[in-house]
């Protein structure tokens, strides 16, 4: 009988068999559409992108921070003592009351409260954040504590989803990260934190 460790290992063998006979190929090219189909409409007058995003952010139970300080203070708000912190930010957080580690152990998975990743970009109109493959420092960081901290720079929000495909679309892997993971799979009942953080914090730099 095998165990979980070997099936793992076979499931990722056979991605990995799989994307080699497509290595070197050109992709699909993206659909063509009108975006005026396909955009949300603002529901009122916002006065920058960085404004509308925080507003649909924070209406998925999101949570918007502004810079460095303002999260230290927050975190210390949530008794928070241990985390993971990607190493592009060791300079910004070398003053946290926190015990900081830049390497993410797999080992000890369950002993990281919070992670603090990079966010590649964000979409206004829905509220995402986009965590990509290219800078992500650790995917498990970002999803495997109850806390999770992305690091939005502003200048990097997109209005609209035809924008962010047209800008990622040839990303290996993109995760659209719209406030804390829920579900209502059970009974219809909302439920947060089941496939990832329940804790969603946006940190604007």
């Amino acid at each position: 009988m095998s165990s979980p460790t070997d099936d793992r290992a076979a499931v990722f063998s056979n991605i990995r068999q799989g994307l080699a006979k497509h290595e070197g190929k050109p992709k699909t090219a993206l659909p063509e559409w009108e975006s005026s189909v396909v955009v949300c409409r603002p529901p009122r007058e916002f006065a920058s992108p960085t404004d509308y995003f925080r507003f649909r952010f924070e209406a998925t139970s999101g949570i918007v921070v502004d810079g460095w300080e303002a999260l230290s203070a927050f975190l210390q708000t949530k008794e928070v003592q241990r985390g993971y912190v990607d190493p592009a930010f060791a300079e910004a957080v070398k003053g946290f009351p926190f015990a900081i580690e830049h390497e993410f152990d797999r080992a000890r998975v369950d002993e990281y409260q919070f992670g603090i990743t990079k966010a590649t970009a964000a979409i206004a109109e829905t509220g995402s954040m986009l965590l990509t493959e290219t800078d992500s420092s650790s995917r498990l960081g970002a999803l495997s504590p109850w806390l999770h901290v992305a690091v939005l720079e502003k200048s990097s929000i997109l209005p609209d989803m035809p924008s962010a495909i047209a800008a990622f679309g040839s990303e290996r892997s993109t995760l659209f990260v719209t406030g804390p993971s829920k579900t209502a799979d059970v009974e219809g009942i909302l439920i947060q934190g089941v496939h990832g953080p329940g804790i969603q914090v946006c940190c604007l730099v």
